[in-house]
């Protein structure tokens, strides 16, 4: 993250913490399974084989979506060039505003199978010849950047690495905090939020990258 100049930074930890809401929207209407984190959705498909065949079909799917998100959100970011962030926010908040509606519906299938579109495609947010450079939607790299940085202070070679990963991951955990409480407080609205606050993000990078 510290190779982008300091308004992406803060874009990318917007867009952490919007994964984190979102995720925990999702774990607790999907009773268990995620929206952005794909590991562990893998480790509940194998169990599910394994212990429950007949509920191995959510993972699968939700997997499944994760990776029609990411195709989705790459193609959309490789045709808008210059505006690839405005034009992939701009997506991210049309799927939550779906996502919205299958709550306010009563449908867990449409909400959690938009969002996670959503935060698959959000993982091309920032992408450097065709990798991911920072992704925002799971934070195990994170941590590992966090360890490697913390290693390398001790040795006397500060980068800044650590404080970049804990502020992402920061971000990350406070988002999902706060949608776990929003789920509590506002119920099937709480969706909604995490549709403004892409649309924002969008309008965010739409003003950086006109500054570009």
């Amino acid at each position: 993250m510290l190779r982008y100049d300091r308004p992406r930074q803060m874009l990318a930890l917007g867009m952490a913490g919007l994964a984190g809401y979102t995720d925990a929207i999702g774990f607790l209407a999907a009773n268990g399974y995620f929206v952005s984190f794909m590991s562990g959705n893998t480790t509940r498909l194998a169990v599910d084989l394994v212990a429950q065949p007949s509920s191995a079909w959510v993972p699968a799917g939700l997997i499944a979506g994760f990776v029609i998100g990411v195709a989705a959100g790459a193609l959309v970011t490789d045709l808008a060039a210059a505006r690839r962030k405005t034009a992939l926010l701009s997506l991210v908040c049309a799927l939550l505003i779906i996502a919205a509606t299958g709550a306010t519906m009563g449908s867990a299938a449409l909400l959690a199978g938009t969002m996670v579109l959503a935060m698959g495609a959000l993982n091309n947010a920032f992408r450097r010849d065709g990798e991911v450079a920072v992704g925002v939607t799971y934070m195990t790299g994170a941590l590992v950047r966090l360890g490697q940085g913390l290693a390398a202070r001790i040795g006397g070679r500060e980068t800044g690495a650590a404080r970049a990963a804990g502020l992402l991951w920061l971000s990350l955990g406070s988002g999902a905090v706060a949608g776990a409480m929003a789920t509590q407080a506002l119920g099937s609205a709480a969706p909604a939020l995490a549709a403004v606050a892409a649309g924002l993000l969008a309008l965010t990078a739409a003003r950086i990258e006109a500054r570009s």
